[in-house]
């Protein structure tokens, strides 16, 4: 098993050399053919490990230059602290412009329903997503979605095509033979490209390891205050209070994956470096969204539901 993991220190593994080259060149060459056919794309950015790649990936796609379209987070009020300030701090680095589409303010305009204080909002930023979008004019979004994350992703294609209302039909794509791409959209219809759709999870953090990439510090292994709901560790704060007859407790936990916290879970772990998630993850039977995301363990077609209606 160690062979299938980067080790820096060790002579270069030729498989896995070439399989990360070959994935990081593919996305590049997504990312610039997406931004050469379309007018307005943007970057949606959550501040998560997929999202951090693709921005790498972007400033490397453009580079010496500066990436030429913003990013955009939709925000939906119930973030981990840390990755908010970790999402602001990398935008400013990376010099890009960065817009917020808010849950909160689709809320407060009555354009979704307020599932209250503990509730999760993760189904709700389809509304202000689609609202951005048409508001910024935005013809093309790219997304970090993997193929290895469930079946609704498995089955897209690189360029996904939304109709004039946001939504995706699965049955109604555009072939991709040879890695050739057509990014025309009609009046009113935008696509979401997925450079890391040929990736896993796996392949995010040996990218992260070998490039020595920085993540929010809740993706490796620290003490946190939990408590045990739906057999998933819930982070307790402010949205997320201990309930009558849970107990918190401490624990030595890290994510898998960053989001509501209402809805989001921890795993125990021990894995402070890239590498020792990377054997963590190896040894792992569980998706990161089946065994750490309450509102998709409990339904498999809770994504495709999702990404008909315009979600990402």
């Amino acid at each position: 098993m160690t062979d299938s993991i980067i080790d820096r220190n060790a002579a270069p593994h030729p498989v896995l050399d070439w399989r990360l080259a070959e994935l990081e060149a593919h996305a590049i060459f997504v990312i610039r053919e997406v931004a050469a056919e379309c007018e307005r794309p943007v970057l949606l950015f959550s501040g998560g490990k997929d999202s951090v790649v693709m921005l790498y990936l972007a400033r490397k796609a453009f580079e010496p230059g500066v990436i030429p379209f913003p990013v955009m987070h939709i925000d939906t009020g119930h973030n981990f602290p840390e990755v908010i300030e970790f999402r602001d701090r990398l935008v400013a680095e990376f010099g890009v412009r960065l817009v917020v589409a808010s849950v909160q303010e689709a809320i407060d305009r009555g354009l979704v329903s307020d599932p209250g204080p503990t509730g999760s909002r993760n189904r709700m930023q389809t509304v202000p997503l689609l609202h951005a979008i048409a508001e910024h004019r935005f013809d093309a979004a790219f997304g970090g979605a993997r193929r290895d994350e469930d079946k609704a992703r498995a089955k897209e294609r690189v360029l996904s095509f939304r109709d004039s209302f946001g939504q995706w039909d699965p049955k109604n794509q555009r072939p991709e033979l040879w890695r050739l791409y057509n990014a025309r959209t009609l009046t009113g219809e935008h696509l979401r490209a997925f450079p890391l759709s040929d990736w896993t999870e796996l392949d995010i953090w040996r990218y992260v390891a070998v490039n020595d990439i920085e993540l929010p510090a809740m993706y490796y292994a620290h003490r946190r205050e939990v408590v045990r709901r739906d057999s998933m560790l819930l982070a307790t704060g402010r949205f997320t209070p201990a309930q009558p007859g849970e107990e918190a407790f401490e624990e030595t936990v890290r994510y898998r994956t960053v989001g509501d916290m209402t809805c989001t879970g921890a795993v125990r772990s021990d894995a402070t470096t890239p590498l020792e998630v990377l054997a963590e993850i190896e040894q792992s039977r569980i998706t990161e969204r089946g065994a750490t995301r309450a509102d998709d363990r409990f339904s498999e077609a809770a994504m495709e539901d999702r990404k008909r209606e315009g979600y990402f």
